[in-house]
Parts: structure tokens; C-alpha cells; sequence
């Protein structure tokens, strides 16, 4: 197998911010694997907060050998944005092989629309509530927090756009103390999923607390073996592919946190539709889908996933899988 990997920059449509700081583009990765007849390829987006960079990440694919699976690749890298574009590559090119789509290939049902979650960036209470007016027709708004004082842009939110479901993402930018003072007003306000309230180290504070509203674990949850650990802290499971190291992995992630009584919530980073598209048939039936990264952009690929009301749709073969 030939393996190219080229850095792509895609421009957002404004600054997005979350508690660890801000940016305007989005800098990513793409993978291009070809057998001499056809090509796939996948996407990923080296986080920072897991001390990835463009340049480790490549250089985790450069050191792969010249013939492996997507099975033996497992164990070739770590779960990681690398192994992700890797994956979702091998599974684009396995798809143009076998001339059936990706969902075929793993014996899943034929994937329709999902709503998903359309973010708002952390701003000035003002700015949100301005923010939250302008996408009021949409059903369901994700909130960055993450500061000490969130309760000010809440409340900015829910005014702005009074209908829409709500659901927050703190960032880790909780304490246990100020988690438990915002969540009566998190019912109040009618927050249907509070993201990764405490930082993942020291989220052992959730045990034994109420959660009046259900608690997704993300920075503490990347695959499998993750599981283990959030038994008594977190209701639900944020499964994102950069987090898994693909598709493979996040589909059974998926299973087995179903198995164990999470429910699951389908993220993403900021990245264009090619990395949405393998995400798209892990979020089938999700509890929340959160696959808004295209809708940030001012640029996309070439046979962009289609958002409309009925959601985020599937992708062209054109795209991916």
C-alpha cells in the first residue's frame, strides 16, 4: 500500500472559542492510502490537549510498515487522531474495493439523518445571546463553558433562543463546587446534557453527587478501556473518532457502552465533512449527535455532507465510504 499524508487549513466562518483558547482555522490531517488501483482516504485533527501536533501525528503514520489491516493496525498505534484517518481511510478504500458502501461493510443498517447539535462559541453573555438568536430555529445548540462565570451566558442563551434544546459542554473548566451549584439552574433552564463538567482527572468527584442532569463523559472517555473507569461518575459517553482512532474502534465503543447502560453522544473536533462522514454511521440512533464541524467552516471539501432540517445526512460515495 501506498500511504500519503498531506496538511489541509480550512478557514471558519468566525473565531471559534472554548475555554482553552480560541482559533480561525481549522489545521488538519489527510490520509490517502492507495493499492495501485483504488484510493481511500479519512481525516483527523491532532488535539493539543492530548499532546498531538501535525508533526507527531505524522509521524506516527510514517513509521507504519508497507502492508498491514485495519485489524492489525490496532496494535500498530495507539488509539489517537493518526490511527483515525488511517482507519477511516482503510475502511474508504475496503468500500471502493468491494463497490458497496462503508455501512455494508460493517453489516450495519442503511444510515439516514440525524439532528445534531450546532455550537456556540464561548463569548461575552451579549455576543451569546446574540449568537443563541441567530440559530434559534435550530432544534438543539451546544453551549462552550467553562468558566467561573458561566451562569450569566446561560441564562444569555436560553433568552436568545427560547425554544431549542440545550446542551452544555464545560470543557473540564469546572470544579466539583461550582458543578454543583449550576446544576439546579441547569434543570431549571432545561439543559438536557452537561459535557464534561470536572477535568478528567479528577472527575472521582462525581461519585455519590447528584446529577440532575445527565453527565457525559469526553476528556475521560476515548475507547474501550476507558469504560472501566466511569462507572458512578457519567451517564453518557462521548464517543469521537480522533478519541477512538477511528471508526472500527468507535463502533465498538459504541457497543459495548450501549451494553453497559450509557447512553451515547456522537462528537467531533473542528474538521471539515470528510471527518464527519465516517462519524455519521456511529451516530445512527445516538442520544445526541454532535457533527456540526462543516457548519463552522467557511470552506469545505468537495461533496460537503448535506445539513438540513431533517439533520446530517449520510455521505455521497463521492465523499467518503
Amino acid at each position: 500500500m501506498q500511504i500519503e499524508v498531506s496538511r489541509d487549513v480550512f478557514r471558519l466562518a468566525q473565531v471559534f472559542t472554548i475555554s482553552r483558547g480560541s482559533r480561525t482555522e481549522a489545521k488538519v490531517l489527510t490520509v490517502r492510502i492507495s493499492d495501485g488501483l483504488h484510493r481511500g482516504w479519512g481525516e483527523c485533527v491532532p488535539y493539543a490537549r492530548y499532546d498531538e501536533t501535525l508533526d507527531t501525528v505524522e509521524a506516527q503514520i510514517a513509521g507504519l510498515p508497507d502492508v498491514f489491516s485495519r485489524y492489525s493496525l490496532m496494535d500498530l498505534l495507539p488509539a489517537g487522531a493518526a490511527r483515525n484517518a488511517v482507519d477511516c481511510a482503510l475502511w474508504d478504500l475496503e468500500a471502493k474495493r468491494a463497490g458497496k458502501r462503508a455501512w455494508e461493510l460493517a453489516e450495519l443498517v442503511t444510515p439516514g439523518p440525524e439532528i445534531t447539535a450546532y455550537t456556540l462559541s464561548l463569548d461575552t453573555p451579549e455576543a451569546m445571546q446574540a449568537q443563541a438568536a441567530e440559530n434559534a430555529f435550530r432544534p438543539l445548540l451546544k453551549i462552550k463553558l467553562g468558566t467561573p462565570d458561566d451562569m450569566a451566558r446561560l441564562e444569555a442563551v436560553r433568552t436568545g433562543a427560547p425554544k431549542s434544546k440545550i446542551i452544555i459542554d464545560a470543557n473540564e473548566g469546572w470544579s466539583a463546587d461550582v458543578y454543583a451549584d449550576l446544576a439546579p439552574h441547569l434543570v431549571r433552564l432545561g439543559v438536557a446534557l452537561v459535557e464534561q463538567p470536572l477535568p478528567a482527572g479528577e472527575d472521582d468527584a462525581l461519585i455519590g453527587m447528584a446529577r440532575p442532569v445527565p453527565v457525559c463523559a469526553d476528556e475521560s472517555c476515548h475507547d474501550r478501556t476507558s469504560l472501566p473507569a466511569l462507572k458512578g461518575k457519567y451517564d453518557v459517553v462521548n464517543i469521537k473518532l480522533d478519541k477512538t482512532g477511528g471508526l472500527t474502534e468507535a463502533l465498538e465503543l459504541r457497543k459495548a457502552a450501549l451494553a453497559e447502560g450509557y447512553g451515547v453522544m456522537v462528537g467531533c473536533m473542528v474538521g471539515s465533512s470528510l471527518a464527519m462522514a465516517p462519524a455519521t454511521l456511529v451516530a445512527q440512533g445516538a442520544m445526541v449527535t454532535d457533527l456540526d464541524g462543516p457548519l463552522l467552516l467557511a470552506e469545505d471539501r468537495d461533496t460537503p455532507l448535506n445539513f438540513d432540517d431533517a439533520g446530517v445526512h449520510p455521505p455521497k460515495a463521492a465523499l467518503w465510504g
